[in-house]
């Protein structure tokens, strides 16, 4: 099995959560945490980070309002993300950033060639637009509000309980309802529950346009009718399908250069030359046992490692997302 790593969500979310740590660099040490935390509990055969293109962007180029209402990074976060690469390959993790493109990419290149291969693969990431790359060999691991413990691990059969579809229409769900953090407005009176409504009566948009207003406003209502088959509604969705759409054909390491383990001593030496002491932690990355006193008393296990699939039964809203176990998201 293949763990790909989304570089830049992870290190984002790592550095908030280490607001105020007098660590030298507390976002790099909470990534490498994030990555022996899962390879110990996924126990995966080969490993690899995918990050951001830091100087140009093909989607800002078709799009140049793509994510452009974005503040500036804190100088430290930038600093971090400029060494994260370098930090990464040193300590022998295999790590690709591909030029113009972004991490999303990557995971997106990564579980195809991994599928190709005969492999399976788990995508660790905080961001939504990977599930519609679930199939039946490829998962996602997201980290949400609450860090790894509170992470949740969705295939193609728990998603469908989570957000009313399946991989195969995640992407209509999510050009109808829009990413506001990429600044891709979705179609106006379509959130999370409506978008799903719709996919569900006629499968996608496209076949959901092809039954008429009529139809469509037996399944949405009429105000929600009116504004699919608006021509505006077409233009919105058309955008956001082809900014949302992955590459799945990028250059990649293949998953035999990356496998496990690592060599725990250049790993432990490109950390210390940053101030960063994991120690036994590791043992998930570069091989062994976990240590005696991980054995007597085990970390809780974090949310998505239970006996049986859990089923959410509940509403959705457009800001809110459910999540097994857990209400409050962000």
């Amino acid at each position: 099995m293949l763990l790909v790593l989304d570089g830049n969500s992870l290190l984002h979310r790592a550095y908030h959560a280490s607001d105020g740590s007098p660590e030298p660099s507390p976002a790099l040490r909470g990534l490498f945490g994030y990555l022996a935390r899962a390879a110990g509990h996924l126990r995966p055969d080969a490993v690899m980070v995918g990050f951001d293109c830091p100087k140009d962007s093909a989607r800002r180029v078709d799009h140049p309002d793509y994510k452009a209402h974005r503040p500036a990074k804190p100088a430290e976060l930038t600093r971090q993300l400029e060494i994260a690469p370098d930090l990464l390959r040193a300590a022998g993790v295999s790590t690709v950033v591909p030029p113009a493109y972004e991490a999303d990419d990557i995971l997106a290149s990564c579980a195809t060639r991994a599928r190709e291969l005969g492999w399976r693969s788990v995508l660790m990431t905080s961001d939504r637009d990977a599930f519609a790359l679930i199939d039946d060999a490829t998962s996602v691991l997201r980290v949400r509000n609450g860090g790894f413990d509170r992470s949740v691990l969705v295939d193609h059969e728990s998603l469908p309980a989570l957000y009313g579809v399946h991989p195969w229409q995640y992407m209509d769900f999510a050009a109808l309802r829009g990413d506001p953090s990429d600044n891709l407005p979705g179609v106006r009176r379509f959130g999370a529950r409506t978008a799903a409504r719709l996919l569900e009566a006629f499968g996608s948009v496209d076949q959901a346009w092809l039954a008429g207003v009529d139809a469509v406003r037996k399944i949405v209502g009429d105000l929600a009718a009116t504004s699919l088959t608006d021509p505006a509604a077409r233009d919105i969705v058309d955008r956001n399908r082809r900014l949302m759409a992955m590459r799945r054909d990028l250059p990649i390491p293949s998953p035999e250069s990356a496998r496990l383990p690592l060599d725990r001593l250049t790993m432990r030496q490109a950390l210390r030359e940053h101030g960063i002491n994991l120690g036994p932690s590791l043992w998930p990355l570069t091989g062994g046992n976990p240590p005696a006193e991980a054995v007597d008393t085990p970390e809780p296990e974090p949310a998505w490692v239970a006996p049986k699939p859990r089923v959410l039964h509940g509403a959705m809203s457009g800001r809110r997302d459910p999540t097994p176990g857990q209400t409050a998201l962000f």
